[in-house]
């Protein structure tokens, strides 16, 4: 039987599924209107303020899931860039994703998105809202591996940071930068193990935080005010001295999203708070574990920098990603649920 668009109205919108440590990862291929701004975050602006319907036609149901996650192509304005790219969660749009620079660090090679791919490894420059991000990807005999890439300026913005949490007191916080703000947690401070506690109570202490630390804390970053909101809160089993045996977390961003993978921009942040309170050193590897799906990502230091007035590193981050398949999403035009709706 051939393969064909069932009826319907308006562009189809074209997507390659990934998955990254089991988080996933929709690339948005065609469909979207001329994303207008003469930088990635004028571009991520223009989005949120023109073209949210369409994230909401692929994020939420019927054509995604409330922990669903998509990236968007776009032109950058960085000559050295191979592609600039928007990202888009249950609640808007972020400023950076590891898993998803992972995928797109592979799929750009895949896609050709990169003119001569090199072995052993093809670099990919991805310019995220963020800034500019070098993945490195695995290649030999024209296939594509596990991926790596160098972060940018990640850094410890504040520790032992005491918040007044709704249902659980006064709790003590750092809140570290690695690409998106985060606030790390203990989770045995709530009770609660990150590996074997339910789903829904991870969620509900992590939102507790978030919420409290949102209200409380007034973030700022150096070089735009667009990066300086809080993205989430990640709960860890609080092993933060060095060690070769993994550490589990478990990230919880956005509007309550859970995320199945360790979390990139997350280690990024995490590595960089354990470098700030002198737990590790510069290279020294550390394996994080996603409390969600047990998946792995290894994490190191590799170079001191500054952002602004703040001492920060450069942050090595690795994993793999793969393909689950491509899709044609389309709208009808009497379909009362065609843009999208969520089950919270």
């Amino acid at each position: 039987m051939e393969m064909r668009l069932p009826p319907h109205e308006g562009d189809a919108l074209s997507v390659v599924d990934m998955h990254t440590g089991g988080e996933p990862l929709r690339v948005i291929l065609s469909g979207y209107p001329e994303v207008k701004g003469d930088s990635v975050l004028s571009k991520r602006r223009h989005v949120r303020e023109h073209l949210d319907h369409l994230r909401r036609v692929l994020m939420f149901e019927p054509r995604g899931h409330y922990d669903m996650y998509g990236a968007l192509i776009v032109d950058s304005e960085l000559p050295e860039a191979d592609l600039g790219v928007l990202f888009m969660h249950n609640e808007g749009y972020s400023t950076m994703c590891g898993h998803a620079v992972i995928a797109l660090g592979r799929f750009a090679v895949d896609y050709n998105l990169v003119k001569e791919p090199q072995s052993p490894e093809t670099q990919v420059n991805i310019h995220c809202p963020c800034g500019l991000v070098k993945a490195f990807v695995e290649y030999s005999e024209g296939k594509t591996g596990g991926v790596r890439f160098l972060s940018v300026p990640a850094f410890a913005f504040a520790t032992d940071v005491t918040v007044t949490v709704e249902g659980f007191g006064d709790v003590t916080v750092d809140i570290s930068y690695g690409g998106a703000f985060y606030a790390f947690v203990n989770a045995q401070r709530f009770g609660l193990h990150v590996t074997k506690s339910r789903t829904r109570d991870l969620v509900d202490a992590a939102t507790a935080v978030t919420n409290a630390v949102k209200s409380q804390v007034k973030l700022h970053h150096p070089t735009s005010d667009d990066l300086a909101f809080l993205y989430g809160t990640i709960l860890t089993d609080g092993k933060d001295d060095y060690s070769s045996d993994a550490t589990a977390n478990v990230c919880v961003f956005a509007e309550a999203q859970v995320d199945r993978s360790p979390t990139g921009s997350g280690v990024t942040a995490r590595v960089a708070l354990q470098y700030h309170k002198g737990l590790i050193q510069l290279n020294q590897t550390r394996t994080f574990q996603s409390g969600a799906t047990g998946s792995q990502f290894t994490g190191k230091a590799v170079q001191e920098t500054k952002c602004g007035d703040f001492k920060a590193v450069v942050v090595e981050v690795a994993g793999r990603a793969f393909y689950t398949g491509v899709s044609r999403f389309v709208q009808e035009p009497d379909d009362k649920l065609t843009h999208g709706f969520l089950l919270k």
